[in-house]
């Protein structure tokens, strides 16, 4: 049965990473745990194959591959949305095209980085690749990575077509779905790309998160996103700020902090792919004491009032 994207894209949605083995080869075991556990966690959708998936790293064929063993795991349990990352187009289009065979449910097109596309290209861009895929398509605008960001008069122009269904927005921009959601669409769902904003922006009108941070706490974030909802805005101001530590971690070295994160979790080895390289001692003794701070028995105390 077809279910609406604005039905599943919305609360906190793990951006997840890809766990390598010693000879770096993807680890599918732990991966699909990383999945698993997610599942268990309630989160509405996953995305793989995107920026703490480190998938300009990835083969089009090692893409396909963890498509369809998130595919596999999730079991209609979850959606899954693949990234289609490239900054040239017919190779975004390829990426989106496999991530469709493979099973996928949405795909995630980002602004071109590096080229730095005027607006018109942007629009031709995403375009092209919605034009060769049957799936719902969210735009990513991360100018911190791009340089140049998605406009919101290109997105109102890209939302007349109805495949666009969302933006994961990490322009750090809070006001954004209050400036622009009674000129969008019903059901278009914007979320926050930055878990250090992703607080503001959802007691701003928006609609979640694509978390790294996620990934190692999916309950607490779910518990954040619950209270704002609610309108118990102090709790979730409390909890949110009790996770700023680790937020800074993730966001200074993003990936190799997260995957550092999750093998003191016991989830997956923290070996990464170059040119991003794993944790020096500083930096991991710096995220042991951020991860330490989230899992003392105050915090658990007050997650589960």
């Amino acid at each position: 049965m077809f279910t609406p994207p604005s039905a599943w894209f919305t609360g906190f949605i793990p951006d997840l990473p890809t766990p390598f083995d010693a000879a770096d080869a993807i680890d599918l075991k732990a991966f699909a745990a990383l999945c698993e556990r997610q599942i268990g966690a309630g989160v509405p959708a996953i995305v793989v194959c995107e920026t703490a998936g480190e998938a300009p790293t990835l083969s089009p064929a090692e893409q396909e591959l963890i498509i369809r063993t998130a595919v596999d795991v999730a079991h209609g349990r979850v959606r899954i949305i693949a990234g289609a990352m490239s900054n040239a187009t017919g190779n975004a289009i390829a990426l989106a095209r496999r991530a469709e065979a493979a099973g996928a449910d949405a795909v995630m097109a980002v602004v071109p980085a590096y080229n730095k596309p005027m607006q018109e290209g942007m629009l031709a861009h995403f375009r092209a690749i919605a034009g060769s895929t049957g799936l719902p398509v969210i735009l990513h605008d991360v100018p911190s990575r791009t340089l140049r960001p998605l406009a919101d008069e290109t997105l109102l122009r890209l939302v007349e077509s109805r495949q666009f269904v969302g933006l994961r927005d990490g322009s750090r921009d809070i006001t954004r779905p209050m400036r622009l959601s009674r000129l969008l669409p019903a059901g278009f769902r914007f979320l926050s790309g930055d878990d250090s904003t992703a607080f503001g922006f959802i007691a701003s009108g928006g609609d979640g998160a694509i978390s790294e941070v996620a990934n190692i706490a999916p309950d607490l974030c779910r518990t954040i996103f619950s209270h704002v909802r609610q309108g118990g805005l102090q709790s979730a101001r409390y909890l949110d700020r009790r996770l700023i530590p680790l937020i800074a971690c993730l966001d200074k070295e993003s990936p190799a902090a997260l995957k550092y994160a999750l093998s003191l979790l016991g989830l997956m080895s923290p070996a990464t792919r170059l040119p991003i390289v794993p944790l020096d001692d500083a930096a991991q003794s710096e995220v042991a004491k951020a991860f330490a701070a989230i899992a003392d028995e105050e915090l658990i105390d007050s997650v589960g009032a």
